[in-house]
């Protein structure tokens, strides 16, 4: 056995052993944890991964993702095959460390030697002239700098304090990104990935750190089903068959990483799944390294890091996080073709298998992709001249040519069927919208699709949030309708007295800057408006253009191989579908739909903005960088922010509709544990609160809860929870049709009931 394999095994001793131990010191276990769940398999798993991959950044990342489906898979195992044999609480930490520890040595014995490859710029000889690699400190130096601002940024708002730091922080991620472009030519490619790290988990900590407490829409309802898994050192999909729990990358990979480590819950979701996630801009990198020149390859990460989606949502997205990684893997294996195509095949085919662990609506959409790509592919062949006249002799090479098999389509799609099916019955929502989609297209009645489809170029439409409401309420009107008489709603007449406006959400006053703007005629408001309506287009046009100019110009940066073009052509029209499709835009946003296309046509992307400034010669690249640049403090929050005249971002602020609905307050919790404990001591009663009080405080509320208050879905018998935000400003926000609506709610409406509970923050009426 190597000697490098052999240390690393023989490490493996005292780690398991600290897990062993009754109460282990903190620090020692949190060390430990990490070195069984991560470091160590990321070692082992690296020999394995340089028979699929071709250089040793590559091996790295692949390993990483090797590692996770390891720990998910594992936390499995034990779970699944334990409690057969009389062993009721299988999620233990001893349990899982012995299992963990096993495997590893497994893998240590059966993986092959690791190969070396010989020192070059892009791989550093040894630990001693590691400083010496060019590029390196200024990089480390910037990267260093912007994650303690991402830190420290947070930690300012959290405590009420302003959002100067938060922004200086986003201003060293742009500089960063800007050196990293610029000397694009003179770093090796690990700096240059290095620093693509560095940016995009600085830009993931200064969302994820908001809060105190778990802040964020799908992330609260992830938390819940961890704790519950954790709670009972049990996961169990028969006794929540929730969607949500069949995502092992927020219930047992959350589990493990609790047990074997000293982390506190909270901070598994709010910073070990984004530094996790921040890999995936560096394989977006990798993988079109493998096909594109360096600056194609870093200009389409840019872009995967610019786009909003990843800013604003991905932080509060653990499951998707997760299969996003695995996914950028994927991609990685397959445009790396100097490596065997068989291999590369049934690697590609697992890691598609760990997003169908990690998340649902990531495979189905992963799934139609590589379908219509596949598709797209055949067609093309048999529509060639040379495909016509020499099908039979071609037809073993043209096979060959093509990385996507009827197979490698297949299983993933017949997995995704049989884990939301038969395994876990999950597959309920995809079955309701798959429903509402054939009845759209044979044309019958659907609802009217996200407001987000306003910005899209294939024709969406904008609902006004007054109509929104009234559907809305429509909805909940005919919903009751049948036990309103019994007298446990109110009655109608009350509720057609009530008024409930439609709020605006809120802009920030202008600053000093912005009313010099406004001073000369520029309207501020208008002014972002069109920045954030012309940044959806140019990402929507020169996606499209980039087709046009990576196949047909002479001067293109970019020639895209044919499984390139199918597969982002295939991404394209999933994201066309999304938006012509009402019912997928509600169910599963069209910006992360355009996300997760980012992985496939984000070299497009880059070759069409650099075909478009080829006018400036030898300036090109420098106009490229300052547009990214712009486009990422624009799109996250900075010049807004510089401006005024724009809804604040939670990121910050500490204003702004996502902080009203999602940012957790003390007084709201500790008004819930006090109703929770009184409802224990009583023994009978139904609470109601909004939506989104709902969500912040789901984990605390053990009783039977109605995430409502809307006066038409108000029980007559029930206690109210108001929290902090409907408390302090009277508004309620409920999200329907894939957009959020706020409305003044009608306070007069619980007069008639007492209030057994108040603190500032949050009431309770009886």
């Amino acid at each position: 056995m190597p000697g490098g394999r052999f240390g690393i095994l023989l490490s493996l001793a005292p780690a398991s052993a600290m897990e062993l131990l009754p109460h282990p010191p903190a620090v020692l276990q949190t060390l430990g944890g990490l070195w069984l769940l991560f470091g160590a398999p990321v070692l082992l798993w690296r020999a394995v991964a340089w028979r699929v991959v071709t250089s040793g950044t590559a091996a790295f990342l692949l390993a990483a993702g090797f590692s996770v489906m390891t720990d998910m898979v594992v936390a499995l195992t034990v779970n699944t095959a334990l409690p057969p044999l009389g062993i009721d609480r299988p999620l233990t930490r001893p349990i899982l460390a012995l299992a963990t520890t096993v495997v590893l040595v497994v893998l240590g014995a059966l993986a092959p030697e690791t190969q070396r490859a010989e020192a070059s710029p892009d791989r550093p000889g040894g630990l001693a002239g590691l400083f010496a690699v060019r590029g390196l400190r200024p990089v480390a130096a910037l990267g260093a700098l912007a994650l303690v601002l991402s830190v420290a940024g947070p930690i300012r708002l959290n405590n009420g304090l302003g959002g100067a730091v938060s922004t200086v922080a986003m201003v060293v991620v742009a500089a960063l990104i800007a050196l990293l472009l610029l000397r694009r030519a003179r770093y090796p490619v690990p700096v240059l990935e290095f620093g693509l790290y560095c940016a995009s988990a600085a830009l993931l900590l200064l969302t994820s750190l908001r809060g105190q407490y778990i802040t964020g829409h799908d992330i609260q309802k992830e938390f819940l089903y961890f704790r519950l898994a954790l709670g009972g050192e049990h996961w169990s999909i028969g006794t929540y068959t929730d969607p949500y729990n069949a995502c092992l990358s927020i219930t047992l990979l959350p589990v493990s990483v609790f047990q074997l480590t000293a982390l506190p819950d909270t901070l598994i979701f709010k910073v070990v799944l984004p530094l996790l996630f921040a890999l995936t801009p560096v394989l977006v990198h990798r993988a079109v390294r493998n096909v594109a020149p360096r600056l194609v390859a870093l200009m389409s990460a840019v872009y995967f890091i610019v786009f909003p989606t990843f800013l604003t949502d991905m932080p509060y997205l653990g499951r998707q996080e997760i299969a996003f990684l695995l996914l950028g893997c994927a991609m990685m294996v397959l445009t790396d073709s100097r490596g065997s195509l068989r291999m590369r095949r049934i690697v590609f085919v697992v890691l598609l298998a760990g997003i169908v662990l990690s998340h649902y609506s990531t495979t189905y959409v992963v799934v139609g992709t590589l379908a219509v790509s596949f598709l797209i592919d055949k067609v093309w062949r048999l529509a060639s001249r040379r495909g016509r006249k020499r099908v039979r002799r071609r037809r073993r090479e043209d096979r060959m040519l093509s990385f996507l098999s009827w197979w490698v389509v297949a299983v993933p799609a017949a997995l995704a069927l049989l884990w939301a099916g038969p395994l876990t019955h999950t597959g309920g929502q995809a079955e309701r919208t798959l429903s509402a989609v054939a009845q759209a297209v044979v044309g019958g009645e659907s609802q009217s699709g996200s407001s987000d489809t306003a910005y899209s170029i294939f024709g969406g439409v904008k609902t006004s949030p007054t109509k929104r409401l009234h559907d809305y309420r429509t909805e909940l009107l005919e919903q009751t309708r049948a036990e309103r008489t019994s007298g446990d709603y109110l009655p109608l007449k009350k509720i057609d007295d009530l008024s409930t406006p439609v709020v605006d959400v809120p802009k920030m006053k202008l600053t000093a800057l912005g009313q010099v703007l406004n001073a000369v005629g520029i309207s501020v408001p208008g002014l972002n408006g069109a920045l954030r309506q012309g940044a959806a287009l140019f990402f929507q046009v020169m996606v499209m253009a980039g087709f046009v100019v990576a196949l047909r110009a002479r001067r293109s940066t970019f020639r895209p191989v044919r499984d390139q073009v199918t597969i982002a052509a295939g991404a394209w029209c999933m994201v066309a579908v999304f938006t012509l499709v009402p019912q997928l835009s509600v169910d599963y946003s069209l910006l992360r739909a355009f996300q997760q296309g980012l992985f496939f046509f984000g070299p497009f992307l880059a070759t069409a903005t650099l075909w478009a400034l080829r006018w400036a010669g030898r300036r090109t690249v420098l106009l490229a960088c300052t547009l990214l640049a712009g486009l990422l403090l624009d799109l996250a929050g900075v010049v807004p922010k510089a401006l005024g005249g724009y809804p604040a971002q939670v990121q910050l602020s500490n204003s702004g509709q996502y902080y009203a609905i999602y940012y957790p307050h003390a007084e709201e919790r500790r008004a819930a544990m006090w109703l929770d404990a009184r409802l224990g001591k009583d023994g009978v009663g139904l609470v109601q609160t909004d939506r989104f009080s709902y969500a912040r405080l789901q984990a605390l509320i053990t009783h039977p809860t109605v995430a409502d208050i809307d006066p038409a879905d108000l029980r007559t018998d029930s206690y109210v929870l108001l929290g902090t935000t409907p408390t302090r400003t009277g508004q309620v926000t409920v999200f329907y049709g894939g957009d959020l609506i706020t409305y003044q709610y009608p306070m007069r409406v619980l007069d008639d009931r007492d209030v057994i509970y108040s603190n500032g923050g949050a009431v309770i009426y009886r």
